[in-house]
């Protein structure tokens, strides 16, 4: 067993979810993904342009926040992740959570990969900045910036740990997981080409 965890970024930990092999590829045989090459993801990183239009007179209103920072740097050795949260809000409560922009129309409910990236930003949080984090917000820009409230609760804390126990485990002993069972996922996948299903 080796006794320290690499530490993985939570893009990293998102990429697992929507296939495991992601982490084989491009950490265990070092082939890069060259997202740039994606245009969602490069549409994804222009999000962080249209902040100005977030209302914020809506974030003091409604979600009593007292106090915005941007594009806060969070990392975490006991968790093993790092990122760079979009928004960490301070409410007047005195607790406080991320703020995350979505690329995309907003779902029924916020799909796992999302739920998991507030969850792991709001444990950075927690530990970085000594504070209780009990919940997390989405803004979907292809939405008219519609605004969703994701609880952080202490199972959906062990699910992200568990997740990144499983990123963890394929980088250290190098083993190629199972793909995505969701085959339309493998369409638009950078590795399509030597994943051999």
């Amino acid at each position: 067993m080796i006794d320290s965890k690499p530490s993985i970024t939570i893009t990293h930990v998102l990429e697992h979810l929507y296939c495991p092999r992601f982490t084989y590829f491009e950490y265990v045989l070092t082939i890069p993904e060259r997202q740039e090459r994606r245009w969602k993801v490069e549409r994804g990183r222009q999000v962080h342009l249209e902040r100005s239009k977030m209302n914020k007179s809506y974030l003091r209103s409604k979600l009593n926040v007292v106090e915005r920072q941007f594009d806060v740097p969070l990392a975490s050795q006991s968790i093993g992740v790092r990122g760079v949260a979009d928004e960490v809000l301070t409410f007047a409560d005195g607790t406080m959570g991320p703020f995350d922009y979505k690329f995309a129309k907003a779902p029924k409910t916020p799909f796992r990969n999302q739920r998991m990236q507030c969850v792991l930003y709001g444990m950075l949080i927690a530990e970085w900045f000594g504070c209780e984090v009990n919940r997390c917000y989405l803004c979907y820009t292809r939405d008219n910036y519609h605004v969703v409230e994701v609880p952080i609760t202490e199972r959906a804390r062990r699910d992200a740990m568990n997740v990144v126990q499983e990123v963890v485990e394929v980088i250290q002993h190098g083993y190629l997981p199972p793909p995505t069972t969701r085959s339309r996922r493998c369409i638009d996948c950078c590795y399509r080409n030597i994943c051999v299903q």
